[in-house]
């Protein structure tokens, strides 16, 4: 009993003041506080001074960086004002030098076309501009188209059918390939039922009809050069031709202008036949392109028709530069906006083997 109380008495001894710290954090209120001279104290420590100073400098850094910045913004704003300014300004001058630039060809155009009177129809489109004439004279009715070419795509001959020898009318071909003018191109001859082109032609830049042939015969090849000129002639080898780069063109004889000055008409053509519906092509100065269609004399060939000394003479009237006589008579066809412009010399369309086709 002795011993046990000794225990007890030994452990209440040792438990003692733990317990007591114990309930003294339990009801006491005491809180830990730093007094203002404390606090200043730890302000003048030199850790607390070197930061106040890097945030006063911060501070600074950034009320400069905004500065800058709105500084910068009204800076892009002017500078954006100033270039747009200019832009306008040097597209208006652009304008200007175009409008320029363009008033010789255009006071050109105008001089020209005084020449073929005034159009009867237009057509407008982003391939080129045709204009439709009439110029009737006492021995023959003639038709005249005056185009600019304005893309590459604006003209192409076709062949009659999709392949040589095949042939079909103008018209059809106009239709065919939805072209807005048409004429008939170069000469043919008939084999076995078929239709053959004479001469050297080419299509899409590509010698067809066996290739190249020398002139015989006054023959001459007429086509436009991969440029957009009216290229033609009389060719004793391919590469004179191939200087040229044509990329399409088709024979028949004559030549009616060379420069300006009209040509030596062979004796042949004088007089077979003296007058009939004729169709040419011709260019100005400015590349831009005459079409000339005359009707004629009937089936019978002893009614009215144009003399190519005649047409030769109206050609120099109107101011181009170079001319090409195509195939003529019962061939002679123009085709206007989808619509047959002249009185075929046989009654009805005559089916070829090639055709000048102008697209819209």
């Amino acid at each position: 009993m002795l011993k046990v109380n000794y225990i007890n008495r030994f452990m209440l001894f040792v438990c003692t003041p733990f317990l007591g710290m114990l309930i003294w954090l339990l009801l006491s209120s005491a809180s830990i506080q730093l007094t203002s001279a404390e606090l200043q104290s730890e302000a003048n420590k030199p850790e607390a001074i070197t930061f106040s100073r890097e945030h006063e400098r911060l501070i600074k850094q950034l009320n400069l960086a905004e500065a800058t910045a709105v500084h910068t913004q009204q800076s892009i704003h002017k500078q954006l004002k100033l270039y747009n300014e200019t832009n306008a300004t040097m597209k208006q001058i652009a304008k200007t030098t175009r409008e320029q630039a363009n008033r010789p060809l255009q006071i050109y155009d105008k001089k020209i076309t005084s020449k073929l009177g005034k159009p009867v129809s237009t057509i407008e489109g982003k391939n080129m501009r045709a204009q439709l004439f009439y110029n009737h004279q006492e021995q023959y009715r003639s038709y005249l188209v005056k185009i600019k070419l304005k893309t590459d795509d604006a003209m192409k001959m076709v062949l009659g059918g999709d392949e040589l020898g095949k042939a079909n009318t103008t018209l059809a071909a106009v239709k065919q390939h939805k072209a807005a003018v048409g004429i008939n191109a170069g000469g043919y001859a008939d084999s076995k039922g078929k239709r053959y082109p004479i001469g050297t032609t080419i299509v899409d830049g590509e010698y067809s009809n066996g290739g190249f042939a020398a002139t015989y015969a006054d023959l001459a090849f007429v086509g436009m050069s991969k440029n957009n000129k009216l290229i033609g002639g009389k060719f004793s080898n391919q590469q004179q031709l191939d200087k040229l780069k044509p990329k399409f063109g088709a024979t028949f004889v004559p030549v009616l202008m060379k420069k300006g000055v009209a040509q030596t008409i062979p004796e042949k053509w004088k007089t077979t036949p003296a007058r009939a519906p004729r169709t040419v092509i011709a260019n100005y100065k400015d590349d831009q392109l005459l079409l000339l269609v005359t009707d004629g004399y009937n089936k019978g060939g002893n009614g009215a028709g144009a003399t190519l000394a005649e047409v030769q003479s109206s050609l120099k009237k109107f101011g181009v530069v170079d001319s090409y006589n195509l195939d003529g008579g019962g061939s002679t066809t123009l085709v206007f906006n989808g619509k047959l412009i002249n009185n075929p010399a046989d009654g009805q369309l005559r089916k070829l083997p090639t055709h000048f086709l102008f697209f819209k």
